[in-house]
């Protein structure tokens, strides 16, 4: 990989590992509704201008069925569970959860018409990984809110299902056109919503703060930089990001927010990590979430 090359991917490491951090923040004083809302809304005003210029917009009329889809189930509606889910559960084991969205891709893809045999590699990465998802929560179980481990659950589904949605019906549109109508799509669909629950006082600069950062760096920066990793060292090897942004959540919430760093955490990331890396290794490219990132 070329210098640019690794700062790029390093770059996106981190800007996609901080989200979980920043949702965390935001959720003590904004409802999810209005923080999804405020996030695409921003984002969308900066990414649009943008895929206007470039001329890919237009092309998207002819895939709006698509696009709709594909901005319920990769924006929409994970992006809701995840800031409801993280009121009760805290941003480092949130990120460590979705870290086990690769394992959820493999079995997606597979009952939605790979036909690819699933051999003892990649069952044994399956089951690895589901015990690392195991130790996650089960280790700590006392501590843990089951609507929030069912949101989170649902969230990775969603990212799973996503990137099949965007290679099947979507490969032919322009990637940057596609992300920035999904997010104006999405902050359309989650106004009157964030009407009815926007914040009677002016919150917080801490959360103003995070739900900038979220916007600005964490959403439009960041799908520029993933682009740019894609041209610099292609879509498969951009994945390993996948792997990454977890431990950067994880070290984030110890870190900034005090958050426990607890046995379970430990040993299921650890076999999370090592499943993913099983399950998805392969020779043809792998349908991965790379929004795993776009948390």
């Amino acid at each position: 990989m070329t210098q640019r090359g690794w700062l790029l991917f390093w770059s996106l490491c981190l800007v996609w590992g901080i989200p979980y951090l920043l949702i965390r923040v935001a959720v003590r004083e904004l409802d999810p509704a209005v923080l999804v809302f405020a996030r695409t809304g921003l984002s969308a005003l900066l990414l649009l201008p943008i895929a206007a210029a470039r001329g890919e917009l237009r092309p998207l009329l002819a895939h709006w069925r698509a696009l709709a889809l594909f901005t319920v189930i990769e924006i929409g509606v994970p992006w809701f569970l995840l800031s409801d889910a993280e009121t009760h559960l805290t941003s480092s084991l949130t990120g460590l959860l979705i870290a086990a969205v690769p394992l959820v891709g493999v079995v997606v893809v597979r009952f939605t018409g790979d036909r690819e045999r699933v051999g003892g590699r990649r069952l044994t990465g399956l089951l690895v990984g589901i015990a690392g998802v195991a130790a996650l929560v089960g280790l700590d179980v006392g501590r843990l809110n089951a609507v929030a481990l069912v949101e989170v659950g649902l969230v990775a589904v969603g990212y799973a299902l996503g990137p099949i949605v965007l290679s099947r019906h979507l490969a032919d549109a322009p990637s940057l056109g596609v992300v920035a109508a999904s997010l104006a799509l999405c902050a359309v669909g989650w106004a009157p919503v964030a009407a009815t629950q926007w914040p009677s006082s002016i919150p917080s600069g801490r959360v103003l703060a995070s739900v900038a950062g979220l916007a600005v760096v964490c959403t439009a920066l960041a799908f520029l930089l993933f682009f740019a990793l894609i041209a610099e060292v292609g879509a498969v090897r951009s994945m390993v990001i996948t792997y990454v942004n977890p431990a950067v959540a994880a070290v984030l919430g110890v870190a900034l927010l005090g958050e426990a760093f607890t046995p379970g955490m430990a040993v299921g990331f650890a076999l999370v990590l090592a499943g993913c890396v099983l399950a998805t290794r392969r020779e043809a490219p792998p349908v991965l979430a790379c929004e795993t990132a776009a948390a």
